[in-house]
């Protein structure tokens, strides 16, 4: 985790715990929403990841399988319920909330990006990987994430243009934005976008640990413009999904969010301050820390990103 986020990380958990508590203990149970034909999401209760499941012609991809062992239980028992089986998984990148499995989801393989796969390698090689990953968990949910099969990720050979599996065509789209690794996803025939965690309408972008984040950024977003006009339904990591109307205008402001950030502006961003959703005013939290992050970067002496 970067050091931006440690200093923070105490601020954000205690504003999401007062939010999110009361609706955690309602009982869950993920309902798949169809978005494109063969294409379905379930979004988690607590941090509204989403999943994506595409229907091919042996069974299912599954990409980015949920954060808590019920919630994956009951997506295995809605899709044998409709007799589909999962035959593939794929992590988008290498944040735990997006290589989670579950036994009862099956022994697909599960693929990432050569760099996200190694980033988990080099994570799960160190004696206290557990410790380290449990320590960054929400505490409304560190009990219910299961991590017997966290980031056990096949990475696919450096510039893999699709995903192998027996199913519609899915192009992958790396790039050097927000993590190792961090891979969109382009259902072609369904007009599809997967992005990860980016284009969301309540998470601002959040920058990776490298030596210029926002350059980095800046390209990831220019990769995902590339394909917006092959684009109908836009499904984000954390959030709302979006129609073909929309995808440019968060395209724009993830854009223009980083160019403040930058410029050591303030942005005006609705998912900062007032106007952020309810429940997700901790964001601006987030945002604090990646300005505090750059302008230490940027002073004289200061250590890069």
């Amino acid at each position: 985790m970067e050091q931006f986020a440690i200093a923070v990380e105490s601020a954000v958990r205690q504003t999401r715990r007062q939010v999110v508590a009361a609706d955690h203990k309602q009982e869950e149970r993920p309902m798949l929403t169809q978005v494109a034909e063969g294409v379905l999401v379930h979004q988690s209760e607590l941090l509204q990841n989403n999943t994506v499941v595409v229907h091919g012609s042996g069974g299912v991809l599954l990409v980015d399988a949920g954060i808590t062992g019920d919630e994956m239980i009951c997506l295995a028992g809605d899709l044998r319920q409709v007799g589909r089986h999962v035959v593939a998984g794929f992590s988008t990148h290498p944040d735990w909330d997006h290589v989670l499995w579950h036994a009862e989801l099956g022994e697909a393989p599960r693929y990432g990006t050569a760099r996200c796969a190694a980033f988990l390698h080099d994570l799960l090689a160190t004696a206290d990987w557990k410790k380290s990953v449990s320590e960054g968990l929400p505490p409304e949910i560190a009990e219910e994430v299961p991590l017997d099969l966290f980031g056990l990720v096949t990475g696919l050979p450096a510039g893999t243009a699709h995903i192998p599996w027996d199913g519609p065509t899915v192009r992958i789209i790396e790039h050097p934005a927000h993590a190792p690794g961090h891979a969109a996803l382009l259902i072609e025939e369904q007009k599809v976008l997967v992005a990860g965690d980016m284009l969301s309408d309540v998470l601002i972008p959040m920058l990776d640990d490298t030596a210029d984040p926002v350059a980095d950024y800046l390209v990831g977003l220019r990769l995902l413009e590339a394909v917006a006009d092959e684009v109908d339904v836009l499904v984000p990591g954390h959030g709302s999904v979006a129609r073909a109307d929309q995808v440019r205008a968060r395209i724009h402001q993830d854009r223009a969010y980083m160019h403040a950030l930058r410029d050591a502006r303030d942005p005006d961003d609705p998912r900062l301050g007032p106007s952020a959703k309810p429940g997700w005013e901790w964001v601006s939290y987030i945002h604090e820390g990646q300005a505090q992050r750059l302008a230490h970067k940027d002073a004289p002496g200061g250590e890069p990103g």
